[in-house]
């Protein structure tokens, strides 16, 4: 069985190898099964070949070296017997008078399948044709007697253990127009393998790489590639060793080419998100139609052997939002920026209106709103001044946030509007009969409902739209007025999560500020980045400063993030994601901690769905979207129980 969490543990494995020396082979491969063995994994895949070397040229058909092969497959399968391993290796297999390159897997001690190449090259620096067939040659539902036992030969076989699908592949079938695993993968194939033999070259190791993302990514898939390396023959070509681990279009870990040494690079690959990506693509299902097979299951006894905490071989991003890497943050940032601003560019347009309205309280999501605002303007050559930025100081307002908010305003050149909420609430407190004494719900949202009320009515006014500022994050949670901030005629932000506007903000300030608006700007959203996550609703302290905080009454952004993205992207499970959380947050917060937050974030999930029901038009920027035309179709009133009791009973 697959991991009680979704995940197999597997590994590339890159042996030492002696050309012809089939003994020798057969040892090292044993070796590297002892290894892998002893970090639990699950499915070890070898090269091409290896059991020979794949660079023996014409003793392929020698009758020595094809009985050393069958014997050095019988050795390794033995070695298997009383271990918890499933096993791939490249060996020379002859069956009814052709000699075929072929896949053996062997699993319980003995072999129990094997699958030949398909596409054998005969091009360049390539004569495999001069030795092999291809399986194409093959009968349908061939079998093949190795060490004893008959088992299934064709490349329509398929290895189970458990949830996973295992298909095999080799070497030049990858670089084929159709590989064999795309029909593999449309018909239960969700682990694809790949013993290969790909010899060195300038610049061809970057076209190996976007194969193997290419292929993992278009069929859903897992990819495990193993590759022959150091010990093949150099007489015309040299093999560096590459072993890599891929999933769904991202490499997971991958080794060192070039490298003398024996490798095995292991993960944890996450068979549950493979086969939920499947579910809810409709091309991937509809490609069954296309390219549906007979494929022959073979179940292998292999079990569940990592459910162990801490004990995960895969790196599990803690703001699955922000890329990791600078570089592909800086892309990332620029990308969302422009998609954001083309998207409130086309409303402008299509409504002709000659202004827009919006409240910035010199907090992130406002910010990063105006920031939008401004560059959609400058682009369509309309006149700043027609912005109307309004701050509305209440009971809550810091002097921080309302300095940066004028300052940001005043370097923009847009128009500024001040107007102070406290009477007009204090006036519906008078009327609803509510204490301004008592800082409840009634209390917040009387507030937001006024700040709304003043955009919308200015927007009439001066002939404009209302841009909304909230984010992907409080629309999960629901932290929002509704009919309060809430509402807007465009909401700019409502498919970027709160752990990325940050980086949002400071990416323009770093790439954009200085030049469209000076240094002052800049220096202004370093600040405001700076600042505590608030919605100023609830008095200050006596010094001026912001004392609602909004993580400490909602919990952590960066966790909720995390829960929002594992949950929504990948369908996981409450249970599934604590797992990961208390991988991802180790020593950062506690097994209780995370627990609660998750808790409440399904709670909150759930309860809060009428405020998405009702979402105004706002543009998908990445991986998810909760408005209910996009992404996002849940009834407001479906019930969270199932959710609820698996938070509840976490350990």
């Amino acid at each position: 069985m697959t991991s009680c969490y979704g995940f197999l543990r597997v590994a590339s494995g890159v042996p030492k190898v002696n050309v012809a020396d089939c003994e020798a082979n057969a040892q090292h491969i044993v070796e590297c099964i002892e290894k892998a063995c002893l970090n639990d994994v699950q499915l070890l895949v070898m090269p091409e070949l290896c059991v020979t070397g794949y660079t023996c040229g014409d003793l392929f058909g020698q009758s020595a070296l094809l009985r050393g092969a069958l014997n050095a497959i019988e050795f390794i399968a033995k070695s298997t017997s009383e271990r918890n391993i499933a096993v791939v290796v490249g060996a020379p297999i002859a069956y009814g008078g052709r000699l075929y390159n072929c896949a053996v897997m062997i699993c319980g001690g003995k072999v129990v399948g094997v699958v030949p190449k398909t596409y054998i090259p005969n091009y360049r620096e390539f004569y495999e044709k001069r030795w092999f067939a291809s399986s194409a040659t093959l009968p349908a539902e061939a079998s093949i007697v190795v060490g004893g036992n008959e088992v299934p030969f064709g490349c329509d076989v398929l290895f189970a253990i458990g949830d996973a699908k295992v298909a095999c592949e080799i070497c030049e079938d990858l670089w084929a127009p159709l590989p064999p695993s795309t029909q593999a993968a449309v018909n239960g194939a969700n682990v694809i393998v790949n013993l290969s033999a790909t010899n060195e070259l300038v610049g061809k190791h970057d076209r190996l790489m976007e194969l193997i993302r290419h292929q993992s990514g278009s069929c859903l898939a897992a990819y495990i590639y193993s590759s022959c390396g150091y010990g093949e023959s150099t007489t015309d070509l040299v093999f560096a060793g590459n072993a890599i681990v891929a999933e769904m279009g991202e490499v997971i870990d991958m080794g060192k080419r070039f490298c003398t040494d024996e490798q095995l690079v292991i993960a944890d690959i996450d068979i549950e998100r493979i086969n939920n990506a499947r579910m809810i693509s409709s091309s991937f299902g509809d490609s069954t139609a296309v390219l549906s097979a007979d494929y022959c299951l073979v179940t292998l006894d292999v079990d569940d052997n990592i459910c162990r905490r801490g004990d995960l071989r895969r790196r599990v991003e803690k703001n699955p939002f922000v890329p990791a890497d600078d570089e592909k943050l800086h892309r990332r940032c620029e990308e969302i920026f422009n998609i954001q601003t083309e998207g409130l560019m086309r409303r402008l347009r299509h409504t002709r209106v000659s202004s827009l309205v919006i409240g910035v309280s010199g907090g992130l999501d406002s910010t990063l709103a105006l920031l939008i605002a401004e560059r959609a303007f400058h682009r369509l050559g309309y006149d700043n001044r027609n912005i109307i930025g309004i701050t509305m100081p209440g009971f809550g307002t810091s002097d921080r946030t309302l300095s940066n908010a004028l300052s940001l305003m005043r370097a923009m050149g847009i128009t500024i509007k001040e107007i102070p909420i406290r009477d007009a609430v204090m006036q519906h407190f008078k009327d609803i009969e509510h204490s301004s004494d008592v800082h409840d719900a009634t209390y917040e949202n009387s507030q937001a409902r006024e700040r709304t009320q003043i955009l919308m009515d200015c927007a009439n006014k001066y002939n404009g739209i209302v841009l909304g500022t909230g984010d992907l994050s409080e629309l999960a949670l629901g932290w929002a007025t509704y009919n309060g901030d809430h509402m807007s005629m465009y909401g700019v932000n409502a498919g970027i999560a709160k752990t990325l506007v940050k980086y949002l903000v400071k990416w323009i300030a770093e790439n954009v500020a200085v030049e469209a608006w000076g240094e002052a700007s800049r220096v202004t959203l370093l600040d405001i980045v700076d600042t505590p996550i608030s919605p100023e609703l609830t008095p200050t302290d006596a010094q001026g400063n912001i004392k609602q905080k909004t993580e400490d009454l909602v919990g952590p952004y960066e966790l909720h993030d995390f829960f929002i993205y594992n949950m929504l992207v990948y369908g996981y499970s409450p249970r599934k994601i604590y797992f990961l959380a208390k991988n991802a947050f180790d020593g950062e917060y506690d097994a209780a901690t995370l627990k609660k937050w998750l808790t409440t974030f399904c709670r909150r999930f759930f309860a809060q769905q009428f405020k998405r029901s009702c979402l105004p038009d706002g543009p998908k920027v990445g991986a998810i979207s909760l408005s209910p035309r996009g992404d996002w179709r849940m009834p407001s009133d479906a019930c969270a129980a199932l959710w609820l009791k698996e938070c509840e009973n976490l350990d």
